[in-house]
């Protein structure tokens, strides 16, 4: 039996699908290093993307499929991940100290966006990157009361510092101002807050800062959008025709933009019912799916339409940390991988050179 050469293994390792994507291994770009010495093979893999606790099962599995193969008697098999930033739009310069911006955006409301972007942001930190979450919806600021803050932030002397709650730092125009007195703003003001919180805010040095954005494609959100440099944007929808209308139009204004479109989600895809349990596609079936063919882009997962979900944001803890085990914070988890992992297959950002973030919970 001739033994393994070195594209055979790295061959061998596409077989294995990297977490979260729909790719192997070698195709996901996570082989950094493949060597045989006879019968025993040694891999190294680096992920752009936090892993959290499936690091282990995944050299676990590759150490399996490796030594499946009769010619491999032992495989060493080294997992890690490091976020790198990466492209913004060409005309504009990195957030210093922020790696990666994600905004999460809707063509209207009532689609469930926040609930995504919280949820979202949490999952990322659970996986063990350093995240923000900055309330970009000036006019009708949700997360302080989603994440369980109030009260106006603290300052360093120079900068704001930045509300912390379930391991990801918040700031939201609703610290600022009561929760019952409307923002009564014109465009260049809201634009002017919104840069204000992202620039004079302490967030210390983050793998992601994911912002919410407000609903539409108006001429706010259109300038927030070429003044905020943004390396990738996830578009929440819900199923219905009328939401889908909108939710291309937020895509497109991304893309006329140059900013990258991670996917797509589909909320609100089935509603569970409380009493019995049955689900039912009550706001209409793939339409997330279809529209996410339609532009060449991911379909980053589908949510449920699920009391729990709106009874968690009330109570301040939202799902991903309100019941981490369940099945609700799966999706989410799996959601925040997915999207994590389609940014860290776009081009890296060279302008901004951060040291090495330690990584947790690996």
């Amino acid at each position: 039996m001739n033994p393994m050469n070195e594209t055979e293994l790295r061959a061998l390792l596409d077989t294995v699908r990297a977490p979260g994507l729909e790719l192997g291994l070698l195709a996901a770009g996570a082989v950094r290093g493949a060597g045989v010495d006879g019968s025993n093979v040694a891999v190294d893999l680096r992920f752009g993307y936090p892993l959290g606790d499936q690091a282990e099962a995944l050299r676990t599995a590759v150490s399996d499929a490796l030594t499946a193969d009769p010619r491999i008697a032992h495989a060493t098999v080294n997992v890690d991940w490091r976020v790198v930033p990466h492209a913004v739009q060409a005309e504009l310069k990195p957030q210093p100290g922020i790696r990666n911006i994600i905004a999460v955006a809707s063509g209207k409301g009532g689609v469930g966006k926040s609930s995504t972007a919280v949820n979202l942001a949490l999952a990322l930190a659970q996986a063990g990157a350093a995240v923000g979450l900055l309330d970009a919806d000036i006019y009708g600021p949700s997360l302080p009361r989603m994440m369980g803050l109030e009260g106006q932030p603290d300052t360093d002397g120079k900068k704001i510092v930045p509300h912390a709650a379930h391991g990801v730092k918040v700031m939201s125009m609703g610290f600022l101002v009561d929760e019952e007195t409307p923002m009564i703003w014109r465009g260049p003001m809201v634009t002017s807050a919104l840069k204000q919180m992202l620039e004079e805010c302490a967030w210390g040095e983050l793998d992601y800062l994911v912002i919410d954005l407000p609903p539409g494609t108006g001429d706010i959100q259109l300038t927030l959008v070429q003044k905020i440099p943004v390396a990738g944007a996830v578009v929440v929808t819900t199923p219905q025709d009328i939401a889908l209308l909108d939710a291309r139009k937020a895509l497109q204004m991304f893309r006329k933009l140059d900013v990258a479109v991670l996917g797509v989600v589909e909320n609100m895809s089935t509603h569970i019912c409380s009493q019995c349990g049955i689900q039912e596609a009550i706001f209409g079936a793939g339409g997330g799916e279809e529209m996410a063919a339609r532009y060449e882009t991911p379909l980053l997962g589908r949510l449920p339409l699920d009391i729990r979900i709106r009874e968690a944001l009330d109570s301040g803890k939202p799902t991903v940390a309100a019941e981490p085990e369940g099945k609700l914070a799966g999706a989410y988890r799996d959601l925040a991988q997915r999207a994590a992992g389609e940014l860290a297959r776009r081009p890296r950002n060279l302008k901004l050179d951060l040291p090495e973030i330690k990584l947790q919970n690996r």
